[in-house]
């Protein structure tokens, strides 16, 4: 009989199962549970990863930059080279005719002080080599945007996630009050807030989906007008640098503006041994041929250009502009370390902030017992709706906490991208 009352009180097990298999199963279990919470940050970094990718491939913009640097990388190596040889014919008759006609011909090459093309040619690579900074900057800005773009259609997702819950009750309150009112076993106060409370967050919902599909169309025209999906609503889970200034002397060595301006002062410091040497004399040789009646004379030319007043303080221009590059790249090293500092300190509390809402919520969350409380008739509907509101105001703190920290975090590790 005993046997029988047990067997009844748990109808689904007819044999007890062994316990070995039981810790067995509790291991599947729990090592399968690790995984999915592991994979769905994963997932999501590679979804993240790949738009990135697909939007560098296909941007028009990166594309149109790219143009560019190669159209001025070009320009940068047009003015190395020797200027052009001169070429001069002469064709002369005389008066009185008797004395015949006269021709002369002569072939000139002008050139500066030799040392003048090797600090060219220098300084064609030194701006080439700035001409690539300025596009890896531009990159980097319009990938940190598209990260953006992609960190708020995650909260977006989450919020359109979380509102179809909110909908679907908020559906199921308004269907179960409109037929108790039309049976009378409710009044119309009730009836109504329940059709208001309905239809407001119908319209978030609508809201949600009008920014989640502007930013969509954000993400198209980033990557070149192709259409590019975006659903998942986990964020990648990035970590924060366990140490800033260790973090911070890698960042400044990866950081293309600071390159940009180390680089403007070793083409000013070139540009000074340029306008040094172009302050020395410049050279012209060739060929040359008279020829009149009876009489030729051919050989070669030598000239010389005494640089009085052509180059004056040119020199002293160009290490005043070393100067300024000096004084820039002081400066912008200090914005930058602050910039960064800052969004250091911001990441660090706006982290602590997602995660004391999110364990608050975890551990304090009311929703399932407000529900039972209103279906079983223990709770009123406006107690209802005041007591949901603080878990819903919860939800959406949390959301847009993770949203903050990682907006900020994508700011702050800009350069790796």
């Amino acid at each position: 009989m005993k046997n029988m009352i047990k067997r009844e009180q748990r109808p689904g097990l007819s044999k007890v199962l062994p316990g070995a298999h039981i810790l067995c199963m509790a291991k599947k279990l729990i090592v399968s549970m690790l995984l999915t919470l592991i994979m769905i940050p994963v997932m999501a970094q590679n979804e993240v990863e790949t738009v990135l990718k697909e939007i560098e491939s296909n941007s028009t913009t990166l594309s149109a930059l790219r143009e560019q640097m190669d159209a001025q990388k070009l320009a940068n190596r047009t003015e190395i080279f020797l200027p052009n040889p001169e070429v001069e014919f002469n064709y002369l008759w005389g008066n009185p005719s008797v004395i015949g006609k006269r021709t002369d011909f002569s072939a000139t090459q002008s050139f500066d002080f030799p040392t003048a093309y090797g600090h060219r040619n220098k300084i064609s690579k030194l701006e080439n080599t700035n001409v690539e900074l300025l596009y890896k900057s531009e990159r980097i800005n319009l990938l940190l945007r598209a990260k953006q773009v992609c960190i708020e259609l995650v909260y977006y997702n989450a919020l359109t996630k979380e509102y179809a819950v909110r909908l679907a009750n908020a559906e199921y309150i308004a269907q179960t009050y409109q037929t108790q009112f039309d049976k009378g076993d409710a009044n119309v106060i009730e009836n109504n807030k329940a059709q208001l409370n309905l239809i407001t967050v119908r319209n978030e919902m609508d809201r949600i989906e009008i920014e989640r599909a502007s930013l969509l169309n954000e993400l198209r025209a980033l990557n070149g007008g192709i259409e590019i999906p975006f659903t998942t609503t986990e964020y990648s889970n990035d970590p924060l640098p366990l140490n800033f200034n260790d973090w911070y002397n890698i960042a400044e060595l990866k950081n293309p503006v600071l390159q940009y301006v180390r680089g403007e002062i070793e083409i000013g410091q070139q540009q000074v041994k340029l306008n040094t040497a172009l302050g020395l004399p410049k050279f012209n040789a060739g060929y040359m041929s008279e020829k009149v009646v009876g009489e030729r004379y051919q050989g070669v030319t030598v000239g010389v250009s005494i640089p009085l007043w052509e180059n004056k303080n040119r020199v002293k221009q160009a290490k005043a502009q070393v100067r300024a590059a000096e004084k820039a790249l002081e400066d912008t090293k200090v914005q930058f370390y602050s910039n960064l500092q800052n969004l250091f300190m911001k990441s660090s509390g706006l982290q602590q902030n997602a995660l004391k809402y999110r364990s608050a919520l975890s551990s304090y969350s009311n929703d399932a017992f407000l529900q039972k409380a209103l279906d079983a008739g223990e709770l009123s509907l406006l107690n209802y709706l005041l007591e949901i509101a603080y878990y819903y105001d919860a939800m959406n703190n949390v959301l847009e906490a993770e949203r903050d920290f990682n907006l900020s975090l994508a700011e702050l590790s800009a350069v790796e991208l």
